[in-house]
């Protein structure tokens, strides 16, 4: 038994969040909510390397190596990263490369599997030792709040809504 029934709107999700980052312009892409915000581009980016990032170096999912960011930990858009603009076809990209980890989680992983406690004593005191699921539910919220985020600016840029529930 493996835990995709227990996420399965996250690829339809997935789906319209990357249709409408391939849609949207540089100029659109560079938008800037708020002068202490990040462009759009980089909020994107950054969301897409997080999954890596907690998924693949936490809780040791495969295919950091299949993305574009092999050394999430040290190199993610927006975190460490504002000078390589990503251009839609980069963030599309990251959005279905990334999203082919969390593939992968959904269908290897058991409920059981997400009670396994994973340490990272090196990492500090916050951020050592969960259990697997809560690495798992944290890149869900994670993109749940990057496509709310995202969901303020697109008006202001002329773009619909990327609608999770429908």
């Amino acid at each position: 038994m493996t835990i995709r029934p227990s996420f399965e709107t996250w690829p339809t999700v997935n789906q319209r969040l990357r249709d409408a980052v391939a849609a949207l312009t540089p100029d659109q892409l560079a938008f800037q909510p708020a002068p202490d915000r990040w462009p759009l581009w980089a909020s994107i980016g950054h969301m897409a390397c997080q999954r890596v990032f907690w998924l693949c170096d936490f809780a040791g999912a495969p295919g950091a190596e299949t993305t574009s960011f092999p050394d999430a930990g040290n190199n993610c858009p927006g975190d460490e990263d504002l000078e390589h603009v990503l251009d839609a076809a980069d963030l599309s990209h990251a959005l279905d490369s990334t999203f082919g980890i969390i593939d992968w989680c959904l269908d290897a992983w058991s409920p059981e599997s997400l009670a396994e406690i994973i340490e990272h004593p090196e990492w500090g005191e916050h951020n050592r030792r969960h259990p697997r699921g809560w690495a798992l539910t944290r890149v869900w919220a994670h993109d749940m709040w990057h496509i709310g985020e995202l969901n303020e600016s697109l008006p202001k840029i002329g773009r619909p809504l990327v609608d999770p529930w429908d």
